[in-house]
């Protein structure tokens, strides 16, 4: 036997059996058996009394005698019937689409005992297809027994969890001569890690809880220390060969505008960030570095000064946004930052007329232009760059890896990378799927800024919200009102902007009301947000279009619609859009009265906290990793063991081993690191081609 050993060749399952497990469970080898992990243990020598069950109770084993055993029904509701009995009661035992075979061979009246769970029906407890051991044939238990998920289709074929744990003992037996060790033995002594051959004899078939919790850990470091590697051996790879502009100056263009021109005092998380930019972009080395920030962290402004450096240093910078309205606000912004200073910035979008997108490719080519602001447009092959040194990609999630390379492939040294996110993404998942990047966090608010106050609100409380509202406009501020939904769903029964922005036009008697979604055209979009950003609209009827994109320091009331419809994270870039000025702003969350309990924990969240990184952690412990990255990406975090959400020690741990072990053995070349090098190449290397070791 060995690990690809074909799972037909093992016995009791054969051809038929091996292509229902390989289309079920996608196991096809001895090795995938081997990850096949038990979802629970059972205590075996744990027997229930019928009185004190329990509906609630995973499976159970009982003892006793099955009684009375009789053939109900006709036709497809024909199925076999017993009682079980013990000392303090009587339960219902069933078989559906059951054989004469069972039917002959069930131990009546002799002492069993069964094992499965227990459903509750008009106060009677029953237990269907239960699983059998004649006492005098019963296997003493030596420890916890392993339960393995299952499924109905593969249970009515025999493949149950006696079936599951046969296969797996087989295979025990011949693990210590089927694993080699792959973490260096002075890592594992460091941490106290389980030997491998050992943590996967314990997390099947463990002696006692303790081995379990030691085996758990090892094969959780194991699968988090084999992701850092990769991504680590990725990034080592690109600094060794991505060869960038050395930004050496800090002259005229920061200077001046740091000095004369900057709006506000920079926070000091601001400061330490663009000294690490700074950092990254005066080696000879393409900078690859994410900046994340909570909305209105200030995101913006140090991206400005990054781009100034690049002018002092002759080189062009482009800032690259997934929707025009992201490119507009941020086009606006810079523009309004800088054109006191005399910096020259245009914008760049599929909207952009003909005539004056050849003026910004001549702009371009002739380097009289040095920042430009674009969605996409930016990519076409016609726009070209005299000296490109600094790209910079906000929100990088809902760009493809070929798009991002085409923007490198701008310059014939790759320009530095600047990689934004207004999401802000959970420690755990920063320190895992963005392991390639160097991470800079903006976790402060600026000067100045007042904590949005957020409240739940139900229907029966409609009126006093809009009172509410109109209190705050006669103050002289604006009000969003957003929908999920722009017409009526004849499936959601969720409010619609449609139908009820002319409630609120006859409720505001006297107020301008202006509405913005996704159907309107690019220029219709824009006319909507200038009227709402100058002051010209009192009430903005909108759906999530402006969860980016619209910046008005006025406004402070935010109003969301049917906030059950909506995620933690989009809750909070959408409030996001209010507390953008000095004044006291809010946000309130409209719901119905029935809500899901994960609907309860979203807007109770919303209402305790503030602060985005305690957002996003909520919001991966209930949407998972994978769902909070996009579902494109969610296969790259598929862990057996490690959960992203409780193991930032591990995680971390994992992290500060593989930077020691390459920062001493880049090229993992010594003895010690032979079992480990073979390992990641073996399972790794094919998957990822980033570590460029042979």
């Amino acid at each position: 036997m060995s690990l690809d050993t074909p799972v037909e060749f093992l016995k009791s399952i054969g051809p038929e059996r091996a292509k229902l497990i390989r289309n079920v469970l996608d196991i096809a080898t001895v090795e995938d058996f081997l990850n096949f992990y038990p979802i629970r243990y059972l205590d075996k020598s744990q027997v229930y009394d019928i009185k004190n069950l329990s509906d609630t109770l995973p499976e159970v084993q009982l003892k006793g005698r099955i009684i009375d055993l009789k053939e109900l029904g006709e036709g497809r509701s024909k199925r076999l019937a017993a009682k079980f009995q013990d000392e303090t009661g009587i339960i219902d035992l069933v078989w559906f689409k059951y054989s004469k075979w069972l039917k002959e061979q069930l131990p009546v009246n002799k002492t069993v005992y069964i094992f499965g769970k227990v459903t509750l029906f008009n106060s009677q407890f029953s237990m269907a297809h239960p699983e059998i051991e004649v006492e005098e044939l019963k296997e003493k238990p030596t420890g916890l027994l392993p339960i393995y998920p299952g499924s109905e289709k593969l249970s009515k074929r025999g493949l149950n969890q006696k079936f599951f744990q046969n296969v797996l003992r087989s295979i025990y037996t011949q693990i210590p001569a089927l694993l080699t060790e792959n973490i260096p033995d002075a890592v594992r002594q460091k941490l106290k890690l389980m030997p491998r051959a050992e943590a996967y004899l314990n997390i099947h078939f463990p002696g006692d809880l303790r081995k379990y919790e030691q085996a758990n850990r090892r094969i959780k470091f194991e699968e988090a220390f084999f992701f850092q590697l990769s991504y680590a051996l990725k990034k080592q790879h690109h600094q060794a060969n991505a060869i960038g502009n050395p930004f050496t100056l800090v002259g005229d263009y920061f200077t001046t505008f740091y000095r004369d021109h900057l709006p506000f005092p920079l926070t000091n998380a601001q400061k330490r960030v663009i000294r690490e930019i700074r950092t990254d972009m005066r080696r000879p080395v393409q900078m690859n570095r994410l900046l994340q920030g909570d909305v209105g962290s200030g995101k913006t402004i140090v991206a400005l000064l990054a781009m100034l450096i690049a002018m002092d240093n002759g080189f062009q910078s482009v800032m690259m946004a997934p929707t025009e309205i992201l490119a507009q606000q941020h086009y606006n912004s810079l523009k309004e930052l800088t054109e006191i200073a005399g910096i020259q910035i245009r914008l760049l979008t599929g909207s952009t007329k003909k005539s004056e997108r050849k003026s910004i490719h001549d702009s371009l080519l002739s380097g009289d232009l040095s920042i430009l602001v674009g969605t996409h447009a930016v990519l076409e092959d016609i726009v070209q760059f005299k000296n490109l040194g600094l790209a910079i990609i906000d929100e990088q999630h809902r760009f493809g890896v070929a798009q991002r390379a085409r923007l490198w492939a701008k310059n014939r040294i790759p320009p530095h990378i600047l990689v934004m996110t207004a999401t802000p993404i959970p420690r755990t998942l920063a320190m895992s799927f963005y392991s390639d990047l160097d991470v800079s966090v903006i976790d402060e608010m600026p000067l100045g800024r007042k904590p949005i106050i957020t409240a739940h609100r139900r229907e029966k409380d409609r009126l006093s919200v809009f009172r509410f509202a109109q209190e705050e406009i006669e103050k002289g501020r604006q009000v969003y009102f957003v929908y999920p939904l722009i017409e009526e769903s004849e499936t959601l029964d969720y409010k619609n902007l449609m139908e009820n922005f002319d409630h609120i036009v006859q409720f505001f008697e006297g107020c301008n009301v202006t509405m913005l979604h996704g159907r309107m055209k690019p220029n219709e979009k824009e006319d909507a947000m200038q009227y709402f950003a100058s002051g010209k609209a009192q009430i903005m009827v909108a759906t999530t279009v402006i969860e980016v994109g619209v910046n008005v320091p006025n406004a402070s009331v935010m109003i969301i619609e049917s906030a059950e419809r909506f995620g933690l994270s989009q809750l909070h870039q959408l409030r996001g859009r209010v507390g953008r000025g000095a004044e006291q702003s809010y946000c309130i969350l409209m719901t119905s009265d029935k809500l899901t309990k994960e609907s309860r924990i979203r807007i109770k969240t919303m209402t305790e906290t503030n602060d985005g990184f305690k957002i996003s952690e909520v919001d991966m412990q209930l949407r998972g990793p994978g769902d909070l990255l996009g579902t494109q990406q969610s296969g790259i975090l598929d862990f057996k063991k490690l959960d992203l959400t409780t193991d930032a020690k591990i995680i971390e741990a994992s992290k500060d081993t593989v930077a020691t072990i390459l920062q001493k053995d880049p090229f993992l070349a010594l003895p010690d690191h032979q079992n480990l090098k073979n390992h990641y190449l073996t399972h790794y290397r094919g998957k990822t081609s980033w570590g460029k070791i042979s």
